[in-house]
């Protein structure tokens, strides 16, 4: 199985909780306004790495302890990167998802996409919402608007509701 990625950042301080290895996905829908990757948008860009040459990529990087699935739109690719994040965990690596979309959201389209519930179910940490121009706010942990959201994927998804981490939100 492969990924498409637009790139890739190891020892990221700034992408997530800890010490990260981001990858940024290739390809989002959503063409919000003023977004930071809009290389990232085209479905057809980017670079297409295996899943055994991003572990083994990964695994080379000792002092990291968590793995951020960034975009484009990882959704869009969430089948590969439920796979890559469960052997993130078995690795001891917590994991970060971005997504333009909301937990609610994803929570519907799971029933008909099954791999979207994979992705939620692996997710440590999914920072959620599209990015909104008008509610930039650059003092933010890990979001760049107002209106996204951090929430703890885990309680989220076994309670059925978002719920956000309360450390992280305050800017």
């Amino acid at each position: 199985m492969k990924i498409r990625l637009a790139g890739k950042k190891n020892e990221s301080l700034i992408d997530g909780p800890g010490i990260s290895f981001v990858l940024f996905t290739q390809g989002c829908l959503q063409k919000c306004p003023g977004c930071h990757n809009p290389d990232a948008q085209p479905l057809d860009g980017g670079t297409e790495l295996t899943l055994e040459e991003l572990q083994e990529e990964i695994s080379s990087s000792a002092s990291i302890d968590t793995l951020v699935f960034s975009g484009g739109e990882p959704f869009l690719q969430a089948s590969a990167l439920a796979q890559l994040g469960s052997w993130g965990h078995e690795k001891g690596l917590r994991i970060v998802t971005y997504t333009g979309y909301t937990f609610e959201y994803l929570q519907e389209l799971s029933e008909e996409f099954p791999e979207y519930a994979d992705l939620l179910k692996i997710t440590d940490i999914l920072i959620d919402g599209a990015y909104v121009e008008e509610e930039r706010d650059l003092t933010l942990a890990y979001r760049g608007s107002q209106n996204q959201r951090i929430l703890d994927c885990k309680i989220s998804c076994q309670e059925n509701t978002p719920i956000t981490i309360d450390r992280y939100m305050k800017s």
